[in-house]
C-alpha cells in the first residue's frame, strides 16, 4: 500500500507553462474524496508553441467553441487550490521532468513519459497511450500502482483525446490511492517524438480534408450502419467452440434503409425462437427495442417495436428469474439501470424496478455465479469515452440489493472492458465476450475467460480476438455475440447509401459467403 490511511493532504505539482482546464477538474475530484488539495505550480520550461497551435486549430475546426479540458486557463481558475499550502501525505507529480519529494509520489506516465506534451505526442504519433501510475516511495522504491487505456470514440482531435485520457488518469490515480497494484516497473519505452509546427501544418490540412470528406459522406451515406447476422448451429460448431466466425453461413436480418439493427439478443421461448435488438432510426438517431419471431421453417418475421422510452435504448439483455423473462436495456441517458418485466413475451414489457440509480452505465450484463448475481456494465461520469471503464455490482437476488464491487472500477481498458453479450460456461470456466475498441468503437470482439470473480476480486484474460472482414462476415466492425438454443447472432457495420436502389446494390456486395 502507498499509505496506511487515506491521504488527508495532497500536493499536486504541475508545470505552470501547461496550465489547462484538466488541473481544476483533477483538484475537484481529489477534494471530493475528502482530501485537502494544494496545487504547486513550478516555473521553468516553456509552453510548446506547436501544441498550442494544434489545439487552437482544433478548437476552430472540430470543437467550435465547445469547452475541453485541454483549454488553457489563467491563475484565477486555480486560485482555490494555490492559496493554501499543506504538509502533504501524498504528492501527485504532473511535471514533464519529474520531481523528488519527502512523501510518496504518484506520477502518471503516458507510454512511459510524463507531462502534457508527452501525452499529446503519444496521441499524435502513436494513438491511444498506455496510462501507468508510477508510485515512488521516499526510499526510492518504485512500482506501477495502476494501469489502463482510455477509449477515444467520442473524442474530437488530439485535444478531445487528451481530455479522455486525463479523465481516466483521474480514475487510475484514485485507484492507486485506495487500491494500488504492485506491478514491477517495465523497461523504459522508446522516447516520444516531439510535435513540430510542420507536423501541425500537415495535420491541419488533413483535418480540413477529413472534415469535408465526412460532411460529404454523411450527405450520401448513413453512418454508422449496423446490421445483424444470424444462423442456427449445433454444439461444437458455434463461435465459442470454433474461436472464429466460420462454419455455417451467416444470414443478414433485413432492415430498412433508414434504420439500423444492432445488439442482437436471441431467446428460445415456448418452442419458438425470437430475437430482440436495438432498432435505431437514422433520422432521429434514437434507438428503441424491436423484436422478430422465427417461423417453423427458421425464417425471421417482420421487426415489431416492443419497448420505447423518451431516451435512447439499446442492448436488450434478457434473463429469466422467478418464473418470468426480464429485460435490462441499455439506457445510459436515463441515469440508471432499470429492469422490465415481460407482460407478453416478447411483444409487451412494463417497467418493474430500478436496480442501480445515479449512474451513466451501458450494456449491463448479469450472470449468476457461486450463489450471487453479478452485473457488469461500462460507466462514465460525463467525460471521456463510453467503452473503457468496467464496473461490477453484486447481489443475492436479481432484484438486489445491488452493492458495488470493492474494486470498482475493476478495469480501465478500451480493449477488454465493455460487455459484448451473454456469459457462457465452457471448459469448466466462465467466459464473456468483450468489445475491443482500440481501433474505434466496436471494432472487434474479444473472448475473455474469467479467472476470478467474487465481491472483492476480479480478473480476466482475453484469449482470442475476432475481427470482421473477408467473405465470412464482410464489413468493418463487430461488437456483439450471443446464442440461445441453436440460434447464434452477431452484428457489424457496413457502408449504407441513403438511396435505396444504390443501397440494395451495396448490400449485395456485403453478403456473407
Amino acid at each position: 500500500m502507498i499509505l496506511s490511511a487515506p491521504p488527508r493532504n495532497i500536493r499536486v505539482v504541475a508545470d505552470a507553462a501547461s496550465l489547462s482546464a484538466w488541473l481544476p477538474a483533477l483538484c475537484r475530484r481529489l477534494a471530493a474524496d475528502g482530501a485537502a488539495v494544494f496545487l504547486d505550480l513550478r516555473e521553468g520550461g516553456s509552453r510548446a508553441s506547436a501544441l498550442d497551435t494544434l489545439l487552437s486549430l482544433e478548437a476552430m475546426l472540430l470543437r467550435r467553441g465547445r469547452p475541453c479540458w485541454c483549454d488553457r486557463i489563467g491563475m484565477a481558475d486555480v486560485a482555490p487550490w494555490t492559496t493554501l499550502e499543506v504538509a502533504e501525505d501524498l504528492t501527485i507529480d504532473l511535471t514533464a521532468a519529474g520531481i523528488t519529494a519527502a512523501s510518496p509520489v504518484l506520477r502518471p506516465l503516458f507510454d512511459g513519459a510524463g507531462g502534457e506534451e508527452a501525452l499529446a505526442s503519444a496521441l499524435f504519433f502513436r494513438g491511444t497511450p498506455r496510462i501507468d501510475i508510477l508510485s515512488v516511495m521516499p526510499s526510492g522504491e518504485a512500482r506501477i500502482a495502476a494501469s489502463g487505456t482510455a477509449a477515444l470514440e467520442v473524442s474530437g482531435g488530439i485535444g478531445g483525446a487528451m481530455e479522455a485520457v486525463w479523465s481516466r488518469t483521474i480514475l487510475l490515480l484514485q485507484k492507486a490511492i485506495t487500491d494500488p497494484q504492485q506491478k514491477t516497473v517495465g523497461e523504459a519505452a522508446e522516447p516520444l517524438p516531439v510535435i513540430h509546427n510542420v507536423d501541425v501544418l500537415r495535420y491541419g490540412a488533413k483535418a480540413v480534408a477529413s472534415a469535408a470528406a465526412r460532411a460529404a459522406y454523411r450527405l450520401c451515406f448513413h453512418a454508422p450502419h449496423w446490421r445483424i447476422g444470424w444462423r442456427f448451429v449445433d454444439d461444437g460448431y458455434d463461435v465459442w467452440s470454433r474461436r472464429d466466425l466460420g462454419g455455417t453461413r451467416w444470414n443478414v436480418l433485413a432492415d430498412p434503409v433508414d434504420h439500423f439493427y444492432a445488439d442482437p439478443v436471441p431467446w428460445h421461448h415456448r418452442g419458438r425462437d425470437y430475437l430482440l435488438f436495438e432498432d435505431l432510426d437514422h433520422r432521429t438517431n434514437k434507438g428503441i427495442i424491436s423484436a422478430v419471431a422465427f417461423d417453423e421453417a427458421g425464417m425471421p418475421g417482420p421487426a415489431v417495436p416492443v419497448l420505447e422510452e423518451p431516451w435512447h435504448m439499446s442492448y436488450p439483455f434478457l434473463i429469466e428469474a422467478h418464473g418470468t423473462v426480464w429485460m435490462i436495456p441499455e439506457a445510459s441517458l436515463g441515469g440508471e439501470i432499470a429492469i422490465y418485466r415481460a407482460v407478453d413475451f416478447p411483444w409487451r414489457w412494463e417497467r418493474h424496478a430500478t436496480l442501480v440509480s445515479g449512474v451513466e452505465a451501458a450494456d449491463a450484463t448479469v450472470v449468476a455465479h457461486e450463489g450471487r448475481f453479478y452485473m457488469f456494465a461500462v460507466v462514465r461520469d460525463g467525460v471521456g469515452g463510453y467503452s473503457d471503464t468496467l464496473a461490477i455490482w453484486h447481489a443475492p437476488d436479481l432484484f438486489g440489493p445491488w452493492q458495488p464491487h470493492a474494486g470498482n472500477p475493476v478495469m480501465v481498458d478500451d480493449r477488454a472492458a465493455r460487455p459484448a453479450g451473454n456469459f457462457v460456461e465452457m471448459d469448466g470456466a466462465l467466459w464473456r465476450p468483450v468489445q475491443d475498441c482500440r481501433d474505434g468503437y466496436g471494432a472487434a470482439l474479444g473472448l475473455a475467460r474469467i479467472d476470478r470473480l467474487d465481491p472483492e476480486n476480479f480478473a480476466q484474460t482475453v484469449e482470442k480476438t475476432l475481427h470482421p472482414g473477408g467473405e465470412v462476415w464482410p464489413g468493418r466492425r463487430l461488437h456483439t455475440l450471443n446464442r440461445a438454443g441453436r440460434l447464434e447472432v452477431i452484428d457489424g457495420s457496413i457502408i449504407r447509401p441513403r438511396w435505396k436502389p444504390l443501397a440494395d446494390i451495396v448490400d449485395r456486395r456485403y453478403q456473407p459467403r
